[in-house]
């Protein structure tokens, strides 16, 4: 039996209409989602203590520590306090702060949507109050939560390229934009619900990170991917364009089931570039575990039917191996 061009065009315009309509299903489904979260009621207090403590002045000091103790640790004298309310460099700082986020409204905009997600997927949550910091730029702990209060160090914010930047490494202060609050929020939350990975294989630490960078996806559906793991456009599209090398990489050297501790410094923590020990090492981004991690658990997820509370908890092994997951060629 032989296939006829009408025949072989008619298959084609069959399995066409079959992709748009699974398509077309798709963005429908995630359109009603995204109205069902638009109505979630969300209210969310923002303190600026940052502006408060630049108006400041050493005689307000009994006050702000008796309205913001958690900002003045009862180890340091006041005299550091009186000292940083009258230094140059923080009214450089802090004025810096006043002209990237004159008021509250950009992050109302980030805050207020990344929270209605989080809360329709996890409706246990409950909205922190918000306190706003300059940090001396500790971009180490750009966002910290406890106690249902949220610390958002906007001196970590003011720009990558900005000049009070200038001796940090270029890995680290590209992430450093107003844009990446979101992110590093949404970040901060996830290692709330996730399972800690503790210290077993490379791959259940890559599994790890692939299910905080997931929770993005479902969290962030504005931002793009680039953002969501901290890559420039350039260095996610290195990744996508070497994915199937990388993993090929992966296998060949035995690595998803080791438990070298080098592994992390290598694949997973914020660097430079990723180490292959190979020459295109300096082309490369760091925490491309990550971004591997992330494919996983985005095809495990496309293949099975599972709830977002079970993932958090799911073995990485078991997503490993349901996920079907093959690299892009």
């Amino acid at each position: 039996m032989t296939l006829t061009s009408c025949n072989i065009f008619s298959i084609m315009k069959y399995c066409v209409l079959v992709l748009m309509g699974v398509f077309f299903f798709s963005c429908n489904n995630a359109s009603k989602v995204e109205k069902e979260i638009e109505k979630i009621p969300m209210n969310v207090e923002i303190i600026r203590f940052d502006k408060e403590f630049a108006a400041a002045s050493p005689a307000d000091l009994p006050k702000l520590k008796a309205e913001f103790p958690a900002f003045f640790p009862t180890q340091y004298n006041d005299s550091i306090w009186v000292e940083k309310l009258v230094d140059t460099l923080q009214d450089q700082l802090e004025s810096e702060v006043l002209k990237t986020f004159p008021n509250d409204e950009a992050l109302q905009e980030i805050l207020v949507p990344l929270f209605q997600h989080i809360k329709y997927y996890f409706p246990e949550f409950r909205t922190p109050l918000v306190l706003t910091t300059t940090s001396d730029v500790d971009y180490r702990n750009k966002v910290i939560l406890a106690e249902g209060m949220l610390v958002v160090g906007l001196d970590n914010y003011l720009g990558s390229d900005h000049r009070f930047y200038e001796g940090i490494d270029k890995y680290i202060s590209k992430e450093m934009k107003p844009s990446q609050i979101g992110p590093d929020v949404a970040e901060t939350y996830a290692r709330r619900y996730i399972k800690p990975p503790g210290k077993g294989s490379f791959l259940g630490q890559i599994v790890y990170f692939g299910k905080e960078l997931y929770l993005k996806d479902l969290w962030l559906p504005n931002i793009s991917d680039a953002e969501k793991i901290g890559y420039t456009e350039a260095e996610y599209q290195w990744a996508e364009e070497n994915e199937e090398y990388m993993w090929r990489y992966f296998i060949e050297k035995e690595l998803l089931y080791s438990t070298d501790p080098k592994l992390g410094a290598r694949f997973i923590s914020p660097a430079p570039f990723s180490k292959f020990y190979l020459e295109i090492d300096n082309e490369s981004p760091g925490m491309l575990g990550r971004y591997l991690g992330w494919k996983i658990v985005r095809a495990y997820m496309e293949n099975n039917k599972t709830a977002i509370q079970q993932l958090m908890v799911a073995d990485a092994d078991e997503i490993f191996k349901n996920s079907k997951y093959k690299p892009k060629k």
